[in-house]
């Protein structure tokens, strides 16, 4: 059976038998990955410390019928330690992985695995707010698998302006016209402030008030569990220790 090189992130692990488990990945060019990783938690392992959720690595595998099997591992980027000491790095970076987690095979391109390398990478080491680089995570892998939030003109009707709605149903902001009955608005700081989020404007968005930044948030939140059709786990221990 072929044997292949990739990179990769760590997304999560299960435990297999005795001593060794199952990983799932996410890969610069195969895709998600699920392949088992023999005797990593054995004491004496050689690489089972680089095959940790949020870890980055360069890894070779033998292609199995039903799962692979991880051969060798070197380390890329080890973002774990430095992310676990922090609860709310870690609690993003869990939500980031459950996320990337959800991408179907077609959407688990290049573009995906090198968007969340660079999250955990800026996760840490503690560059911005840990709740502000999970929105723009959220954001731009929405944008990446085709769901963008309209944020320029209404989502609906495509008038061009300033609107004072924002529906996650919808697609992104909507027009007083197309809004239905009832819906609350949104403050139009906030939408500049999710558009800084989806270009990655971070001097915008890390001199933002608090208010602004929850309001935001709460709009990531809702946009990104409404198109992953389930919700994201780890946002509500994020939301408890706000």
């Amino acid at each position: 059976m072929p044997t292949y090189r990739d990179e990769v992130v760590v997304l999560r692990t299960h435990k297999l038998g005795e001593a060794d488990r199952i990983v799932t990945l996410l890969s610069r060019r195969h895709g998600k990955i699920r392949a088992v990783a023999k005797g990593v938690r054995r004491t004496s392992s050689r690489f089972g410390s680089r095959l940790e959720p949020f870890m980055v690595a360069d890894v070779q595998l033998y292609q199995g019928r039903n799962l692979d099997i991880v051969q060798q591992a070197e380390s890329l980027g080890a973002y774990g330690a430095d992310i676990a000491q922090h609860y709310d790095r870690y609690t993003t970076a869990s939500a980031m992985v459950e996320t990337a987690d959800r991408l179907n095979e077609a959407e688990a391109t290049p573009q995906q695995y090198l968007l969340l390398v660079g999250g955990l990478r800026a996760l840490a080491r503690g560059d911005h707010a840990a709740r502000s680089v999970l929105d723009s995570y959220l954001l731009r892998a929405m944008a990446l698998s085709g769901w963008a939030p309209g944020l320029g003109e209404c989502a609906r009707c495509g008038t061009v302006g300033e609107h004072d709605f924002f529906l996650a149903q919808l697609g992104g902001v909507v027009c007083a016209a197309c809004a239905p009955a009832g819906s609350p608005r949104v403050a139009r700081d906030t939408v500049a402030l999710l558009r800084a989020l989806i270009a990655g404007e971070w001097d915008v968005v890390d001199a933002a008030p608090e208010r602004t930044t929850a309001a935001a948030s709460g709009l990531v939140a809702a946009y990104a569990q409404f198109h992953l059709e389930r919700g994201i786990r780890s946002l509500s221990h994020l939301e408890s220790s706000r």
